[in-house]
């Protein structure tokens, strides 16, 4: 029988627009790009020239630090560019795709009679090792960072947050196949919702199921460790994302790299919510075409009147939406020429807030605004209601104040308070009694949307773990 953790603190937020538990095809695309930024502390070299042939599984760039971890482009093609930005950074590689996709053939292999060592190599060769992250510094790991434990969590519980069990229909043996190929490399934990029924999760072999009862941010990964085995300084246990624990182990049963995976399109502003069925490096704009609410307007801008005009111009008026590659709380702001992450499992659209005029708005009853310190009286309406928030802050940034609003959203054995303000000061040992190797910034995600001091929480974890990263490389 699973162990069951039952978490008290927490918040749920119940947006409007949660994808339909239906899939829709957003087609094949002229071209791809991988993004080096959607693998967190690694610098890319890369390993191609524009022009380039590859095929699925060939290697666009590798980590400059540890040259062994490459990562494999998801369509075969010829490289059409490599965008750099500023200081020569590498921003994307792009390929513009075949008709007909080349696999390179890494073999099948009968995960049984491979060891540790066996399996890391194999998903270094293919290109999917970077796909595993760390804690601490929450940074995509290396073959030398040796793991005291690997954790997956098939849970997720953020606003808008896609369903992985909607995700593994059809792919129960591949996501099975996976978790046995990382239970070969250490012990492997496997965390799950009190709701979810699925039998590839309530019934995974080779691995120790977890059931989490509880409210937002139970799903975190990083919750999940600190309430079943918390990171101490010097260990490292490796986080996978379930998504790819499904593309390891279709390397593993067909030899091939297959990065198709399922995203929630989502969000109060996207007609008939629903899944996607892309690859990743897929333009976010095949993803949201007739997606969008709001449609574009296009005019036409006249120097003159209609009949004798000398300079004509189109385009499209702006749409007062953001588009979010991820979920609104933990997503990156994004444009509709992005493209899909390596870890992206939703792409969501929200009012950007920018239009809104409100005459005496503090004053009003608010019925249709969120609240978490019932400011407003939407709360007689019971958690069921669904609200469509928006982007804005509503508030600059002020002093903070020690007011215990993070515990209530912040299901950890830390103080999360405490810990921003060592962060903020620099200081590193007062981080360290604190417990910072055992977070990530995702973590403080509620904490941040509840933060009456409006603190970009985020932001200064990831901070705070570049700095003890540097400290202690």
């Amino acid at each position: 029988m699973a162990n069951v953790i039952k978490l008290r603190k927490g918040l749920n937020i119940n947006l409007k627009g949660k994808a339909a538990r239906q899939k829709f095809s957003s087609g094949k695309c002229a071209q791809y790009a991988l993004v080096p930024d959607d693998f967190v502390g690694m610098t890319p070299k890369v390993v191609v020239r524009e022009g380039d042939t590859v095929k699925v599984g060939d290697a666009l760039f590798v980590n400059k630090k540890q040259t062994d971890v490459k990562f494999a482009s998801p369509v075969s093609g010829v490289v059409s560019a490599v965008v750099r930005g500023d200081r020569r950074k590498v921003l994307r590689v792009v390929v513009d795709a075949d008709k007909e996709q080349q696999y390179v053939d890494f073999g099948q292999k009968q995960v049984a009679s491979l060891d540790g060592d066996a399996v890391v190599k194999a998903l270094l060769d293919a290109g999917l090792f970077g796909y595993i992250n760390q804690l601490p510094y929450a940074v995509s790991t290396t073959p030398d960072q040796k793991p005291r434990a690997i954790f997956v969590s098939a849970l997720r519980d953020m606003p808008l947050a896609g369903d992985f069990e909607f995700e593994l229909e059809g792919n129960e043996r591949d996501f099975q196949t996976g978790l046995s190929a990382l239970a070969k490399v250490a012990k492997t934990y496997l965390g799950i919702g009190a709701q979810q029924t699925s039998a590839a999760l309530t019934g995974a072999k080779d691995v120790e199921v977890t059931v989490f009862d509880g409210a937002c941010p139970a799903g975190n990964v990083g919750v999940q460790v600190n309430n079943i085995a918390p990171v101490n300084k010097g260990e490292v246990v490796w986080t996978v994302d379930p998504t790819a624990v499904i593309f390891f182990g279709r390397l593993f049963n067909t030899g091939k790299v297959d990065l198709r995976r399922l995203v929630a399109v989502a969000g109060s502003e996207i007609n008939e919510p629903a899944y996607a069925e892309v690859l990743v490096g897929q333009p976010i704009a095949s993803i949201l075409d007739g997606k969008l609410a709001v449609k574009k307007n296009h005019v036409r801008i006249i120097n003159g009147n209609g009949i004798y005009a000398n300079s004509v111009e189109e385009y499209d008026v702006k749409n007062h939406v953001r588009i979010i590659n991820g979920n609104p709380l933990t997503g990156r702001k994004c444009t509709t020429e992005d493209f899909v992450g390596g870890h992206t499992s939703e792409i969501t659209v929200i009012p950007e807030g920018d239009d809104v005029d409100e005459m005496l708005g503090w004053i009003l009853p608010r019925t249709n605004d969120f609240s978490v310190s019932r400011s407003y009286f939407s709360w007689l309406f019971g958690k069921k209601k669904e609200y469509s928030l928006d982007a804005r802050v509503k508030g600059g940034e002020r002093h903070m104040i020690m007011s215990g609003e993070y515990d209530k959203v912040l299901p950890m054995d830390i103080y999360g308070e405490y810990l921003i303000k060592a962060i903020i000061a620099g200081d590193i040992d007062r981080m360290e009694q604190l417990g910072i190797y055992e977070v990530a910034p995702e973590d403080f995600a509620l904490a941040e949307f509840v933060d009456s001091s409006k603190l970009e929480l985020q932001h200064i974890v990831r901070q705070g773990l570049d700095m003890l990263r540097k400290e202690n490389a």
